[in-house]
């Protein structure tokens, strides 16, 4: 864990992507911030913040490093989201790169594990020891550093609260689970959902495959969709589909071209789809409508 004295970084623990959050009391649930993960590391030299990747940040982050070397700790490795809070404490991910780049004291940093603390490695411990020990490290960082909290149990209750504040999901993490580099599902995050509307692209449809549907917004690709219609919605999407057929738009990936998809005029057919909320992508997405009808 040291290089030449200092504090390595620790590959953080990934959580698997579930549809429904766990609803035993074995499972403890947080919000699930909207920015980047970020670790914070503190040795004998000094405050560092590095990215997902171990990429050192610390100079973007100036500030949350000032106040990580004040925590009242010889030695630590934090791991949490660095985040653009509004006034209500929201995370506004479109804030992040304005604010790394000309009001860091803007941000903030949300401390939801703690791996290292003078000395003793903490990863070995139980979830809920490790985050007893995070709350005594970072509530006297007032404010620039912030301690997530979480709830015991009741998953389903939480998410619908998560969702009707407009978050972006929540991560579920086992009570007793130690903390484990990489992909684990000791951690598990929901993501809300979330209905926005598209112009169509085009259609794919290909022999015992789901037929899919390539939407935009504002011009831009974003993504791909499942079609869930009725048949008769069906044939009414097929039938303006072909009154309208084109050429491949250029903001369309080369990835997604082939014979098998008809193009659509830009502008012409807007759709209704179901999405997961927070994500640059379309993922897990239905074509649910066509607005006009």
């Amino acid at each position: 864990m040291r290089s030449q004295g200092r504090l390595k970084f620790i590959k953080p623990l990934e959580p698997v992507q579930v549809l429904e959050p766990p609803v035993s009391d074995d499972w403890l649930h947080e919000i699930k911030y909207d920015g980047f993960r970020t670790q914070l590391i503190l040795d004998w030299a000094g405050g560092r913040a590095l990215t997902k990747k171990g990429h050192d940040w610390s100079k973007r982050y100036w500030p949350i490093v000032h106040a990580l070397e004040e925590l009242p700790a010889k030695d630590l490795i934090l791991d949490g989201e660095m985040i653009a809070p509004e006034p209500d404490g929201t995370p506004n991910f479109h804030q992040m790169h304005s604010r790394m780049t000309w009001n860091a004291e803007q941000l903030a940093f949300v401390a939801f594990d703690i791996l290292y603390k003078d000395g003793e490695d903490l990863r070995p411990l139980p979830t809920i020891e490790r985050k007893v020990i995070l709350w005594d490290v970072v509530k006297p960082a007032q404010g620039i550093i912030q301690y997530s909290q979480h709830v015991e149990g009741g998953g389903a209750e939480f998410f619908a609260a998560v969702e009707k504040m407009g978050l972006e999901g929540m991560v579920s993490k086992r009570r007793g689970g130690c903390y484990l580099s990489g992909p684990s599902d000791s951690w598990v995050k929901t993501k809300c959902w979330e209905t926005g509307d598209f112009e169509l692209m085009g259609i794919k449809s290909e022999p015992g495959k789901q037929t899919t549907a390539f939407v935009a917004r504002d011009g831009k690709y974003a993504g791909s969709a499942t079609i869930a219609l009725s048949k008769q919605m069906r044939d009414r999407l097929w039938q303006r589909v072909r009154q309208s057929r084109a050429e491949q738009p250029a903001s369309a990936p080369k990835a997604v071209a082939g014979p098998s998809v008809e193009w659509v005029k830009p502008g012409l057919i807007k759709a209704r789809v179901r999405h997961l909320r927070g994500e640059n992508k379309l993922r897990h997405a239905t074509l649910q409508g066509l607005i006009d009808d």
